[in-house]
């Protein structure tokens, strides 16, 4: 592997033998301190409960206590729990538009005909689209990240990996639990468990969250208005019934509905862009938006200027860039049956039902250059029925079927104000596409004595997709439908190396599937698929407790052969109303490669270290593509190209320290989150690169009987990173920089 700046061989040696020299004196101090261990760390990435430590598998783990000690305002403050994971809001649109990426794979884009390549599994349900996949980190049991290829258990679009959370579950007696806080930016929070008994029967959870954010992150220039300012509210209900010993029926029904501004961007037009040669608009160097700062924006907006050509029906008009909407709908149904001491069946229905509004404007500038209306709707549907075989014996194994099925409609009007002098060209375009995938799966444990255990599992997966749009490109429907299939494998071998500590060789491949481009300038490009992508992925790891279980140190290296990725090209259009369509091609392979080191140490009682680092290499083996047209091409070869949210080098440290002080108890969390320089952009755009940012948040918390008191801060370095940044056809590039620093108080009260 080649890793740049100074992580070199000889760092990964010095590296090691630090951390060597870590477990030599922390023995001295286990054996004269007394008898405490850290608790075991149990997950469901294998869909049943097993503990971490067991698995021939890279997966890390967080607890409930852990989350809410961190203050987490949603799923991007948790993403320090593990190496070599980057997660971001692309800010494209409402409700959150996750940019997840494990390992270097992921995808970075708010049109739903794109799968993702990290799946955000929620209480055993896949979210399909990136779209509303930041959840808000409210009433979470556990998170779990899963890295490499997932394609036997959860099957397609998991080629990068799984985030895998689980809200707590009804306890079946009476309690609960009310938090309310304040921050700065005028926010508001107030949420609420409520548990109720039915006795043998089970018991019922209701939930309840407000979040107000009056200010937004962002000045307004123009206005001197606070930019991004975020309403958000919850409501749930959860019972739990248990009709019969060891048979448990479970009913979700979660209602979010999201009021907030279109999220702020920047512009950084660069010397040589057309909006910088042709209008003026330019950025004073590589590193500052038009704006003069990050959390300053020149976006306006003129109350009558996107509807001055005239109403449309497709849309409801006039539409405010501050009357933004993101309304999602969860119902879920599960059984849980334990037919007899040896086997389980499990069933879980899923529904998630998606419906926004938002108006863009994409030139992130006073003058009127590139706005989107894009109202859209999603919903899915999913079955999974599984079987469970554990004797405690030497053979044990899950197996299962799954059907999935899914369908979206979005509505994109745009408005060009460069294209034609003193005229403002409508280009409308309607896309609706549906999915559907069945898949059958088998993974089984063969213990062929104390010390050998073999993994074998695949999962046969069949996708069926069609496409409908319609556009100013052409004036007829353009109809299509395609279909792939794929078997994802998976071999693992563990070998037991004595109590405390075992090593594995796995092997797994993941499958992301095919699909119809929603950005279409032709009936080509709409009726043209783009084909499935896999990974290929080799892990060598070990696992270790030590000092009598108070110390975990995990490392795991690996190897992923990457081929027919999917890639977005720019291409010469003469009818899309830019010169420039983005087309959807199997463009490139690529390998992967890296290391992953984990630690967790009870270093004295009341105190918890947890440390993580993973180091990456990842490298285009060939990107050859004509970004020219079929009578003109143009080869360009891309293989020099650096992997987006991709960076050689990530780090995390954080302590939890706890005591008794008075009547009541005190804890300090504090954490670092380190993440190399990096690229965000599929060009590498300079202007739109991330320097090495350190992430710090931390928090004090002091109880006593059911009160706790808690003051906590996020970013406290202000960083400042690009959370997304995109370079539009050479015309502009536009970015979205990270929250900056975050402080509050809260007070809960449990019964």
């Amino acid at each position: 592997m080649n890793y740049r700046n100074h992580w070199n061989l000889n760092s990964i040696v010095a590296l090691i033998v630090a951390g060597l020299s870590l477990l030599t004196t922390s023995n001295l101090k286990a054996q004269d301190e007394g008898n405490q261990v850290l608790e075991e760390v149990t997950v469901t990435a294998r869909k049943r409960v097993e503990n971490i430590q067991d698995l021939a598998l890279s997966v890390s783990a967080m607890g409930q206590q852990e989350i809410e000690n961190s203050f987490a305002t949603d799923l991007r403050d948790l993403v320090s729990i593990s190496p070599n994971l980057v997660l971001d809001d692309t800010s494209q649109g409402p409700g959150g538009v996750a940019a997840a990426y494990i390992r270097g794979i992921g995808v970075s884009e708010v049109e739903k005909n794109f799968d993702p390549a990290v799946g955000v599994v929620v209480d055993g349900i896949f979210r399909g689209t990136m779209t509303g996949s930041i959840d808000r980190a409210i009433d979470i049991a556990r998170i779990e990240v899963l890295r490499g290829p997932q394609g036997t258990l959860f099957g397609r679009n998991t080629i990068g990996g799984v985030i895998n959370m689980e809200r707590t579950k009804p306890t079946g007696e009476n309690g609960g639990k009310v938090r309310a806080g304040i921050g700065d930016y005028d926010t508001t929070t107030l949420d609420g468990v409520f548990n109720f008994g039915m006795g043998d029967m089970g018991g019922v959870k209701l939930t309840a969250s407000y979040r107000d954010q009056g200010e937004g992150f962002v000045t307004n220039n123009i206005t001197g208005r606070k930019d991004g300012q975020v309403e958000y509210t919850a409501f749930g209900i959860n019972p739990l019934f248990k009709p019969t010993e060891g048979l448990e029926i479970e009913l979700t029904y979660l209602q979010e509905r999201t009021d907030q501004d279109t999220p702020p961007l920047l512009n950084l037009a660069q010397p040589g862009q057309v909006f910088c040669a042709a209008f003026g608009i330019c950025s004073p160097d590589l590193r500052t938006p038009t704006s003069g700062d990050r959390y300053h924006s020149d976006q306006a907006w003129g109350d009558d200027v996107t509807w001055a050509l005239g109403e449309d029906p497709n849309f409801s008009t006039p539409l405010s860039p501050y009357d933004t909407t993101y309304d999602a709908d969860t119902l879920q149904f599960e059984v849980r049956y334990d037919i007899n001491d040896h086997y389980r069946l499990d069933y879980i229905y899923g529904s998630w039902d998606t419906e926004e509004e938002v108006v863009t404007d994409w030139d992130a500038v006073q003058e009127f250059m590139f706005h989107t209306d894009r109202p859209a709707e999603y919903e899915q549907d999913t079955h999974e029925i599984r079987l469970t075989y554990d004797a405690g014996e030497n053979f044990s194994y899950t197996a299962g079927a799954y059907f999935w099925d899914s369908k979206y409609e979005i509505r994109l009007l745009s408005w060009i104000g460069f294209a034609i002098p003193n005229f403002i060209l409508p280009l409308p375009q309607t896309t609706q596409q549906t999915s559907e995938s069945w898949a059958v799966f088998f993974e089984g444990d063969y213990a062929m004595n104390d010390q050998w255990t073999l993994t074998a599992g695949g999962r046969h997966t069949q996708d069926d997709k069609t496409s409908n749009q319609i556009g100013n490109a052409f004036t007829t429907t353009a109809y299509a439908e395609s279909d792939w299939s794929e078997f994802t494998p998976k071999l693992a071998l563990k070998y037991q190396l004595n109590d405390d500590a075992m090593v594995y060789g796995l092997y797994s491949r993941g499958y992301r599937a095919g699909g119809f481009n929603g950005r279409v300038d032709s009936v080509e490009t709409a009726t043209t698929p783009y084909d499935p992508e896999t990974v290929d992925n080799f892990e060598l790891g070990y696992k270790s407790t030590k000092l009598d279980g108070r110390m975990t140190f995990n490392v795991t290296a690996f190897y992923m052969d990457y081929k027919d990725k999917q890639e977005e090209i720019q291409q010469p259009s003469a009818t899309s109303g830019t010169g420039q369509v983005t087309r959807v091609v199997n463009a490139s392979s690529a390998t992967i490669s890296g290391l992953e080191f984990e630690l967790m140490y009870l270093a004295e009682n009341g105190l918890i270290l947890r440390a993580n680092l993973g180091l990456l290499d990842a490298d285009y083996d060939e990107f050859k593509v004509n970004t020219g047209t079929a009578d003109a091409p143009v080869i360009t070869d891309f293989s020099d190209l650096e992997f987006r949210r991709a960076p050689e080098l990530t780090a995390s440290l954080s302590a939890m320290y706890q005591w008794s002080t008075g009547s009541g108890t005190g804890d300090f969390q504090a954490s670092w989150h380190y993440i190399d320089d990096h690229a965000v952009d599929f060009l590498n755009k300079p202007e739109l690169n991330n320097d090495a940012q350190n992430l710090v948040n931390a928090s004090v918390n002091y109880g006593f009987n059911n009160w706790r008191f808690s003051l906590f801060g996020n970013n406290l370095l202000d960083e400042d990173g690009y959370g997304i940044g995109f370079d539009v056809a050479n015309l502009w590039s536009y970015a979205a920089a990270r929250p900056p620093r975050t402080y509050g108080f809260e007070v809960s009260y449990s019964w």
